[in-house]
């Protein structure tokens, strides 16, 4: 095995990046550390500093350096990485949401909005994620598929539903004889959360005006909304996705009222597969509404 000492600084700065594209988002030490015990030895040996002082000694004693791991981290012998491009995290206020606001009403067409998206700078979601993703397909079928928030498979391939979920995704459109390229398919959140938590209220009206925007743009004469977050976004409340999925609702976008239809995330599938069979009863429950319209 390769030394982390023997590697140059061109080549240690290459594999940090390699790392970083692969996903790698926490940089462990070789040897386990007990931070709890180096906390006490730091705590023991001021107590002994302060104790060993000249009686109404005001001096504080000098400060203890905790103890180092035997083994020092690859990550401490690598140089600085080389400095971003993204600008610092900003703060979810009400001025980002209005920022946010204007730049979505400004755009004209998706390709515009795309672009806003893409320059838009006031969410710190997009500080950590590797890429935004927005809306792929096309608007000419009028059927729109929303989901969540981009998974680290999206985050990677720049495209939403990748990955496992999104093979899943495919069989189930071609269930009902659609593809993806037939329909306008995103996600409410254009960043993928660090960690895949779940987005602040502050993020998501930050990032409202957006997927609203893309909704008024593409005029689709149905919806079809995927999860538990998907659901509650744009149906408020504070239900399950198993007490909201199968029922027809409408929501409102631009003066619209577009009727939507909630169902369960492909990854609600893979992690309980006997879930298909309600995923396959809404499916066709959005079927029969695209045939009457």
């Amino acid at each position: 095995m390769i030394s982390v000492n023997d590697l140059t600084p061109a080549e240690l700065a290459a594999l940090l990046h390699f790392h970083a594209d692969a996903g790698v988002e926490w940089l462990l030490e070789e040897g386990a550390v007990d931070r709890f015990a180096e906390f006490e030895a730091m705590k023991a040996a001021r107590q002994s500093a302060r104790a060993a002082l000249p009686a109404g000694s005001s001096a504080a004693p000098p400060a203890q350096a905790p103890p180092q791991a035997s083994r020092p981290s690859p990550a401490a012998s690598a140089p600085p990485a080389p400095p971003s491009s993204r600008t610092a995290p900003a703060i979810p206020d009400e001025q980002a949401v209005e920022q946010a606001r204007f730049a979505a009403e400004s755009a004209r067409s998706l390709s515009e909005l795309r672009s806003a998206l893409e320059g838009f700078n006031g969410c710190n979601l997009k500080n950590s994620a590797k890429s935004t993703i927005f809306a792929s397909g096309s608007a000419e079928s009028g059927i729109m598929v929303i989901g969540p928030m981009p998974s680290a498979d999206d985050d990677r391939e720049s495209l939403a539903f990748a990955g496992r979920n999104g093979q899943l995704l495919d069989r189930m459109l071609a269930a009902i004889s659609l593809r993806r390229e037939q329909i306008l398919l995103t996600n409410v959140i254009p960043w993928r959360p660090p960690g895949n938590r779940t987005p602040s209220g502050p993020e998501m009206d930050i990032c409202r005006p957006f997927i609203e925007r893309q909704i008024a743009l593409a005029e689709p004469r149905a919806v079809l909304l995927l999860g538990n977050f998907t659901a509650r976004f744009f149906f408020g409340g504070s239900e399950t996705i198993h007490a909201m999925r199968g029922q027809w609702r409408e929501i409102g976008v631009g003066g619209r009222a577009i009727p939507a239809i909630a169902s369960l995330h492909p990854q609600d599938l893979l992690t309980a597969p006997i879930n298909k069979r309600l995923a396959w009863a809404d499916l066709l429950a959005f079927e029969e509404r695209l045939r009457q319209n």
